[in-house]
């Protein structure tokens, strides 16, 4: 029979009491620490919403190849067009949250939600970043017989004659569109949007005189100019471009709030574990960290990689999120 006066407590001893909530921790900690390192466990597709060929496609496809001969497993980029991206998020959005589904999408997912209201899923809930891969700026141009030879002298005719001067845009809310509306914004002045189904066509006619202004991407933008198709007025980037270091900001001519960057990121479901998504964005820095990448990307027009943290990236898609929905419905642009 056991004695009364037994000063042992019955049940748990006191080191195993105060050893629980460590056990509990760790086992709680276990579940992410597999799924980390489990990452990938089979290929990772990586889709991109646009067609190929595009500067987002270009880097996108860079990026995968580098993560690819890094990882035990493949990155395979798949396009899956329409819908300003739509339609290739909404695939991502939908698919299982274990990293193995990503998205490769620029400025366009942050403008989403209000061109396209009828969307079978939400870009800020049921997405989220798991980095901002790099940032690149666009250049205004005009005909380069154009009468206007700065950025002053194309304000002041605009303000003098409202609609008349017309810019090309791919609608839809890509970059040509955005940077262009920004600028119409903060100079305080009216032009006509002419559309087109891509930045070559709009090119063309730019060259020879049909349209007056177009924001090009960089890489495209400064080989227009360069080879005399184009007049290169200004940059949107915060810093000149080290292609063309003559060319002014348009900061630097008075229009600090026409600053304008295209940025891509890498997204995944929202459930995606905190732990994968750490460790997408780990490689991903790491592959922009590498020389050869650094040098492409400067290649093709992207003057700041980032790979910055997923709380910071996701923090900055937010911002531009509620920026441009605030633009756009100050713009009267409607939804599609």
């Amino acid at each position: 029979m056991a004695r009364t006066d037994d000063p042992r407590p019955h049940g748990p001893t006191r080191r195993a009491l105060l050893a629980a909530p460590v056990l509990l921790a760790a086992a709680s900690r276990a579940p992410a620490a597999r799924a980390e390192s489990a990452w990938p466990a089979r290929p990772v597709r990586m889709v991109l919403p646009y067609a190929a060929g595009g500067a987002t496609d270009v880097i996108g496809r860079l990026v995968a190849d580098r993560l690819s001969a890094r990882l035990p497993q493949r990155v395979v980029m798949e396009n899956r067009t329409g819908a300003g991206g739509s339609i290739g998020a909404s695939n991502i959005a939908k698919s299982p949250a274990d990293g193995h589904h990503l998205l490769f999408h620029n400025i366009g997912h942050a403008v989403t939600r209000p061109l396209y209201p009828q969307l079978d899923y939400d870009p800020e809930a049921d997405l989220k970043a798991a980095t901002i891969v790099a940032e690149s700026p666009m250049v205004l141009l005009v005909p380069p017989n154009s009468p206007h030879r700065t950025v002053a002298e194309l304000v002041a005719f605009a303000r003098a004659n409202p609609d008349r001067l017309t810019y090309g845009s791919t609608g839809g809310g890509g970059a040509l569109q955005l940077v262009a509306l920004l600028f119409l914004r903060a100079a305080g002045i009216r032009m006509t949007e002419v559309p087109y189904r891509g930045g070559a066509p709009a090119a063309l006619d730019l060259a020879n005189g049909t349209l007056d202004m177009l924001y090009d991407a960089g890489l495209t933008g400064f080989a227009l100019a360069q080879g005399g198709r184009a007049r290169a007025l200004a940059v949107s980037g915060p810093q000149r471009s080290p292609v063309m270091p003559d060319v002014p900001t348009m900061a630097e001519l008075g229009f600090p709030d026409a600053t304008f960057m295209v940025w891509q990121a890498v997204l995944a479901p929202s459930a995606t574990p905190a732990p994968v998504m750490a460790r997408i964005q780990a490689e991903i820095a790491a592959v922009l960290a590498e020389p050869a990448t650094r040098t492409r990307l400067a290649e093709l027009g992207a003057e700041r990689l980032v790979g910055n943290s997923p709380e910071e990236a996701q923090r900055f898609v937010a911002a531009e999120m509620a920026k441009w929905a605030r633009i756009l419905r100050e713009a009267g642009v409607r939804a599609a």
